[in-house]
């Protein structure tokens, strides 16, 4: 969405002045239910810096996979924690084995502690910031000024993926996508620690029957009511 109409969005529910200045806002939500399109979008609209999170954890896989590592042990799944250089344009971030990776490494305590200082650092910068992820609201920033937790129907998710993966030329049944959709579902929502589970005071917005554009305009409305609001 142009930033122009973003600002109109903003003007409409009339949020001026201090409600502007360096808000934290939390974006939450399950696999391909839109979080990181939203989040990107509010750091756009808001002038704010943007951490996707799950990209930590791609990275992470993206190490263990290049040394053959065994995702299945939590002690070489945290070895691959160290030295975190990547660039977040690498194709191989995206890949559906590194996805499936850093799916089953994101439940390891030690792979999230080992990650927790470096969200919390960005989340607790000057000015503000936007980050999105599965326990930004509940876990990596609990004081943000904003919770948003982004959801979809599993069936919608997996329609989703499958033309994310069509796109980039990968071969794939709706039904294996949707599967692996719920999998990690179970995954999340079942780990001991910082399971997926929205924040008691998270807004909610199902995108299911929403168009990317809508979900950016519904989220908009949504956060900058939120902030308009004595005490935000």
């Amino acid at each position: 969405m142009p930033l122009s109409k973003q600002r109109g969005l903003a003007e409409e529910i009339e949020l001026k002045g201090e409600a502007l200045l360096a808000p934290v806002i939390a974006v939450d939500g399950p696999a391909a239910s839109g979080k990181g399109t939203i989040a990107r979008a509010l750091a756009e609209h808001f002038g704010l810096p943007h951490m996707d999170t799950g990209l930590l954890y791609r990275a992470v896989a993206l190490n263990l996979w290049r040394w053959g590592g065994d995702p299945s042990s939590e002690f070489e799944a945290l070895r691959a924690c160290d030295d975190l250089g990547f660039v977040h344009d690498d194709p191989e971030l995206r890949s559906e084995a590194v996805s499936k990776i850093a799916s089953m490494i994101s439940a390891y305590p030690g792979v999230r502690a080992a990650l927790l200082q470096r969200q919390r650092d960005f989340a607790g910068q000057e000015g503000g910031a936007v980050l999105d992820g599965r326990d930004i609201g509940t876990v990596i920033a609990p004081d943000a000024d904003v919770k948003l937790f982004v959801t979809a129907s599993p069936e919608v998710r997996a329609e989703r993926r499958l033309k994310e993966l069509e796109k980039r030329g990968m071969t794939a049944h709706y039904e294996d996508v949707l599967g692996d959709i719920r999998s990690r579902d179970a995954r999340d929502a079942g780990r001991e620690v910082a399971p997926l589970r929205p924040a008691p005071d998270a807004l909610l917005l199902d995108t299911s029957q929403l168009s990317p554009e809508q979900a950016i305009a519904d989220a908009l409305r949504l956060v900058a009511k939120h902030l308009s609001q004595p005490g935000a």
